[in-house]
C-alpha cells in the first residue's frame, strides 16, 4: 500500500467486525492446543498482519485504529424493529473468540474502539468526519459497500486481501452514482442481508438510473407521479415511506462520541516477546514469520567499512579465514549478467566474538577516489573464494556466480539464502532479500531507489558516490549472513535439507553454465519470418475489415466489443471494470463455435501478432551482439512445484504444435560443426501417476512398453486394440493428461467436443478401469486440507493456498493443484537431478557438448558431430536411471541442425 501523495497525516481505520466474520467463514474450525476455538482469531491476525505488511507510512505522522461493533442492538432497531432481525445469532464457537481478537489488537499494539448503541460503520464514519475537519486523509480498510458512501476527495477504502483501492471511480462503477448518492440508491434497492426493505421491484440498475435522473431520493418521491412506467410509478408511490425509512437505516451517523481521540491512535512497536507468547499459546507459530515491524524499521548496529587499500582487504581475508564463512554480494551496472559490469563486492563475516561485520570494496565507481584494482582483488580474494574450508553465502547466487566468472572468480563451496527460502516456502511467499529481511528479521533494508533514484533520473551503480554505495551494498551482505543463520536451521527443522543439498543447491552452477552458453539464433531466418508474418497480418486485417463492414483497430478489445455486441447485437458478456465488453479468447472462441467468422479471424490475427511481437521481434532484440546468441534467464525460485521458469526471453512457451511455432523453432540453430540434440522424457507425469498411485494396469502397460493412449482408448470406448484409430487415441490422450490436472466433466467435454454428461460417464469409466487413481486424487486433496501442502517423491512441499476456500472456484483450483503438484513437482525434481548428473559428467570428461535449455520435460544440447555417437546413449542412460520407479523412464532422442528438426 502506498503513502497518499499529500504530505498531511493519514488516519487508517480498520473495519474489525467485517474482518472477524470474513476470517471466521474463510477458515476451518481451528482449535488452540488447549482446545479453544481460534479459527477467527487466527484469520483476523492474518488479515491484520497482511494489512500491516502493505502499510508503508511514517509512524511519526499517521494514525491507525481498529473499529468493532459493540453489540447487535443499535439505534436503528428503534427506527425499524425488523432491522437485521433475520440475522442469525453468532455461532457458539465464534462468541469466545471476540475477546481474544481484542487481545490480539493489544498484543500487536494496534488501538481499537467500539461504541454502545452504534455499529462499527457509524464509528468509522464519525472518525472519518473528525479527521477530515483536521485536514487529514482517511483510508478505511474494508471492502464493505455500506462504507462507500463516505468516499470523497479525502476518504478512500482499501481492501488488503485484494490490494484494491476503492475511490470515487470505483464507487461509481459499483453503484452507478457518485458516493454522495449511494445512500439514495441503497434506500431504493434495499438490502435483504440487513433486512432494509427498500422499494419492491427496484433493483440496483434502475435505482441508479432514477437517482441520476432526479438527483435524490426526496426529489424522486416528489416527482414519482411523472414516471411513465406504471409498475415503477405505483411501487414508488405505495412504498414512499418505506424508502424514507430505508434511507435512515443506511445513512451512517457521523456524530458519534469518539471513545479514543485521534491523537491517541498512534501505532506503537509491538512487544515481540508478548507477540511470540500469544501466538504460541493459541498455536499460531506460523504467524511469527508473517509479523513485520509495524513501527520504525530496525537499524543495523554494524559499522560498514569501505575497503580501498590492499592492507584493509588482507585484514578482511584474515578475519574470514578465522570465521570459516563469508557472505558475498556483487554490485553491477545492471541486472543482465551478459551485459553488466562488476562495480564492487561486499563481504560480511563474523569477528572473534561471533558478531557480524561487513564491508564494501568499490572497484569501478566513476568518481575519482581511491579504489582497488581488479588484479589486486583477484590476488587476495580468489584463493579465499576457492578455499573449500570457507563457506561462501549469497542471495540469488546464480547472478553473482555469473558475474564473477566473467572476471575469473569462482565461489566454492556456497549456500544460497534465496534457494534456502524457496525450499522452505515455495508458493507461500516471495524470496527477495528485502522481503525475507522483513519476514525473518523484522528489518527494512535500504531500497535501490533510495540510493540510485527512480525513473529517468535513476543512476547506474557505478555513478553512485562510494559513500552512499557502501551502506547499501554492505547491508545486503550483512542481511544475507543473518538470514543464513535463521534459514539453515529452519531447513533442518522442516526436513527440507536433502532437497536443498541434492537438488536445488547443486543446480545453481548448472544454470549459470546454461545461461552463459545461450543458444544460437539465425537473425536472417527471423527477419524473413517477420516479413512473412507481417504480410499475413495485413491480409488478415483486410479480411477482418470486410467482415466487420468497416475499419477499426483490430488490437483494441474495446472497439471489437462495440462491433460484436452493439453494432451486431450478439449476446454480450460481462463488461470489464472500465466499462468495455470482454473480448478474451474464451468469448471469441465461443462465438466462433457458433459460426461467426469475424471472431475466428480475430483469434487468428491475435495468435499471429503475438508470435510476431514476442518471438520474432522479441528474439531479434534479445540476440547478444557479442555472442550472436540468445541468453535466457532461468528463475530458480518462482513456481510452487519446483519447475524452472524462463524469461528475458521466455523460451519455454514457444508453441510446438502449430506450423508457425515450428517455423520459429527453425530459427534456433546449432553452431557450425554441431547439431542440436533433444532428450525428452516420454509421458513422465503419466508414469509418475502410475507409480505414485500404484495403478497396476498402468504399471503393467508401461513395463511392457505398450501404447498407453491406445490401451486407454480401448478401455474407455470398449473396443479391441486393432479397432483403435488415431481419433480414438487423440481422445484418450486428452483424457489421460486431463485426469492428471483434475479436469472437470465440463472441461473434458469442451476438449472432446461432447456433452458434459458424456464426459462425466467417460471419467467414471476411467476411474473404474484404473482403480487407485481416484483414491490418489482424494488422498491428495485430504492431505492438502490437513497440512496445507502435498509432497513430491523427493519431499518437496508444494503448498496449496485456497484449499479451504468457501468459494467453489478458488477451492476447485487449489484441489487441482493438490492433485497435480506431486506429479509436476516430482517431474521437476527428476529433470533437475538429471541436469546435475549430466553436467557433472560433461565437466568431468571435458566434453565440448553443452546443455543449452531445459523446457519442462526436455533438455536441449549443442553437440559436436564427432561426440554424438558415443555421448547420446550415455546421456539417455543417465536420464532414464536417475531414479528408480515401478515403471521405466523412457527418453526420446531427436537431433538436427535446428530445434524443430531436433524436437
Amino acid at each position: 500500500m502506498t503513502q497518499p501523495s499529500s504530505s498531511l497525516s493519514t488516519v487508517y481505520l480498520i473495519d474489525g467486525s467485517g474482518f472477524i466474520f470474513r476470517a471466521f467463514h474463510a477458515l476451518p474450525p481451528l482449535k488452540s492446543p488447549a482446545g479453544i476455538p481460534v479459527g477467527a482469531v487466527y484469520g483476523f491476525c492474518n488479515i491484520l498482519l497482511r494489512f500491516l505488511e502493505k502499510l508503508n507510512h511514517d509512524h511519526t505522522r499517521d494514525y491507525l485504529g481498529v473499529v468493532f461493533d459493540a453489540g447487535r442492538q443499535t439505534f436503528r432497531q428503534q427506527i425499524y424493529p425488523d432491522y437485521k432481525a433475520h440475522r442469525p445469532e453468532a455461532p457458539p464457537e465464534l462468541i469466545p473468540q471476540f475477546p481474544l481478537i481484542r487481545e490480539a489488537c493489544q498484543v500487536l499494539s494496534v488501538p481499537f474502539m467500539e461504541a454502545a448503541g452504534y455499529e462499527a460503520d457509524d464509528l468509522i464514519a464519525s472518525y472519518a468526519e473528525k479527521a477530515k475537519h483536521r485536514g487529514y486523509k482517511v483510508v478505511i480498510v474494508s471492502s464493505d459497500k455500506d462504507l462507500m458512501q463516505l468516499v470523497d476527495d479525502q476518504v478512500t477504502l482499501f481492501d488488503p486481501l485484494k490490494s484494491r483501492r476503492i475511490g470515487k471511480e470505483e464507487v461509481l462503477e459499483k453503484f452507478g452514482v457518485s458516493p454522495d448518492k449511494v445512500i439514495d440508491v441503497q434506500a431504493l434497492m434495499g438490502d435483504s442481508s440487513d433486512n432494509v426493505p427498500g422499494v419492491p421491484g427496484i433493483g440496483p440498475k434502475i435505482a441508479a438510473e432514477l437517482i441520476q435522473q432526479f438527483g435524490s431520493l426526496e426529489q424522486l418521491l416528489v416527482h414519482a407521479h411523472t414516471l411513465k412506467q406504471t409498475k415503477r410509478r405505483e411501487s414508488l408511490q405505495t412504498y414512499a415511506d418505506q424508502a424514507r425509512i430505508s434511507k435512515q437505516l443506511v445513512l451512517l451517523r457521523r456524530d458519534v462520541d469518539l471513545p479514543l481521540t485521534i491523537d491517541t491512535l498512534r501505532p506503537q512497536n509491538p512487544d515481540w516477546q508478548r507477540c511470540q507468547d500469544f501466538f504460541q499459546k493459541y498455536g499460531f507459530k506460523s504467524l511469527m514469520n508473517r509479523l513485520k515491524d509495524t513501527g520504525p524499521a530496525k537499524t543495523s548496529s554494524v559499522i560498514y567499512e569501505t575497503v580501498t587499500t590492499l592492507s584493509q582487504l588482507q585484514k578482511w581475508k584474515a578475519w574470514i579465514d578465522q570465521a570459516g564463512l563469508v557472505a558475498v554480494d556483487t554490485e553491477t551496472t545492471g541486472l543482465n549478467i551478459q551485459k553488466s559490469d562488476l562495480v564492487g563486492i561486499s563481504l560480511a563475516t563474523l569477528d572473534s566474538n561471533q558478531k557480524i561485520q561487513a564491508c564494501y570494496i568499490p572497484l569501478a565507481h566513476q568518481e575519482e577516489s581511491p579504489q582497488l584494482s581488479l588484479a589486486e582483488i583477484i590476488l587476495v580474494l580468489n584463493p579465499l573464494f576457492l578455499n573449500y574450508g570457507i563457506l561462501k553465502i549469497g542471495h540469488n547466487l546464480k547472478f553473482d556466480l555469473g558475474i564473477l566468472q566473467k572476471y575469473g572468480l569462482t565461489l566454492v563451496p556456497f549456500a544460497d539464502t534465496m534457494v534456502l527460502s524457496y525450499c522452505l516456502d515455495a508458493g507461500k511467499h516471495g524470496h527477495g532479500l528485502d522481503e525475507l529481511a522483513l519476514r525473518h528479521l523484522q528489518y527494512k533494508t535500504l531500497s535501490f531507489a533510495e540510493v540510485a533514484g527512480t525513473g529517468k533520473n535513476q543512476k547506474t551503480f557505478d555513478e553512485i558516490p562510494i559513500s552512499k554505495a557502501t551502506p547499501y551494498a554492505a547491508e545486503d551482505a550483512e542481511v544475507t549472513l543473518r538470514l543464513y543463520q535463521i534459514l539453515s536451521l529452519a531447513l533442518q527443522e522442516h526436513h527440507q535439507n536433502t532437497l536443498y543439498q541434492r537438488v536445488e543447491r547443486p543446480l545453481i552452477p548448472v544454470i549459470v553454465r546454461i545461461e552463459t552458453a545461450g543458444i544460437r539464433v539465425d537473425p536472417e531466418k527471423l527477419t524473413a519470418l517477420g516479413r512473412e508474418f507481417a504480410e499475413r497480418l495485413a491480409l488478415l486485417e483486410q479480411e477482418i475489415y470486410q467482415l466487420a463492414g468497416r475499419t477499426f483497430n483490430v488490437g483494441s478489445p474495446k472497439q471489437l466489443g462495440e462491433i460484436l455486441f452493439e453494432e451486431w447485437s450478439l449476446p454480450a458478456p460481462k463488461k470489464t471494470k472500465t466499462g468495455a465488453y470482454t473480448t478474451d479468447s474464451d468469448v471469441l472462441e465461443a462465438l466462433a463455435a457458433q459460426g461467426h467468422s469475424l471472431p475466428a479471424r480475430v483469434l487468428e490475427w491475435r495468435s499471429l501478432a503475438k508470435l510476431q511481437s514476442t518471438y520474432v521481434d522479441g528474439l531479434l532484440a534479445s540476440i547478444n551482439p557479442d555472442t550472436g546468441r540468445v541468453h535466457t534467464s532461468f528463475s530458480l525460485a518462482t513456481t510452487s512445484t519446483g519447475r524452472l521458469s524462463s524469461s528475458d526471453p521466455n523460451l519455454q512457451n514457444i508453441p510446438i504444435r502449430t506450423e508457425d511455432g515450428r517455423k520459429i523453432r527453425q530459427a534456433f540453430v546449432a553452431a557450425p560443426g554441431m547439431k542440436l540434440v533433444s532428450l525428452d522424457y516420454s509421458q513422465i507425469e503419466l508414469r509418475l501417476l502410475a507409480h505414485i498411485a500404484k495403478v497396476e494396469p498402468l504399471i503393467q502397460a508401461f513395463q511392457q512398453g505398450r501404447d498407453i493412449h491406445q490401451i486407454t482408448a480401448s478401455e474407455i470406448f470398449g473396443l479391441p486394440l486393432d479397432q483403435i484409430d488415431s481419433h480414438h487415441r487423440r481422445q484418450a490422450k486428452a483424457i489421460n493428461f486431463g485426469i492428471i490436472y483434475g479436469i472437470s466433466s465440463f472441461g473434458l467435454g469442451q476438449q472432446l467436443g461432447i456433452s458434459g454428461s458424456q464426459a462425466s460417464q467417460i471419467i467414471k469409466t476411467y476411474f473404474e478401469r484404473y482403480p487407485g487413481i481416484q483414491d490418489y486424487m482424494e488422498h491428495c486433496k485430504e492431505l492438502a486440507r490437513q497440512q496445507g501442502y502435498v509432497e513430491t517423491l523427493m519431499g518437496r512441499r508444494c503448498y496449496t493456498p485456497g484449499i479451504l476456500e468457501k468459494n467453489p472456484a478458488l477451492r476447485g483450483f487449489a484441489e487441482r493443484q493438490a492433485i497435480n503438484a506431486p506429479l509436476q513437482g516430482s517431474n521437476a525434481d527428476i529433470i533437475k537431478k538429471a541436469m546435475i548428473q549430466i553436467d557433472t559428467y560433461l565437466q568431468h570428461y571435458k566434453y565440448a557438448t553443452r546443455l543449452l535449455l531445459q523446457v519442462h520435460d526436455e533438455l536441449v544440447f549443442e553437440m559436436p558431430e564427432q561426440e554424438i555417437e558415443v555421448l547420446i546413449p550415455t546421456l539417455k542412460r543417465l536420464m532414464e536411471t536417475i531414479v528408480t520407479l515401478s515403471v521405466p523412464l523412457i527418453v526420446g532422442v531427436g537431433m538436427g541442425y535446428n530445434w524443430d528438426e531436433a524436437h
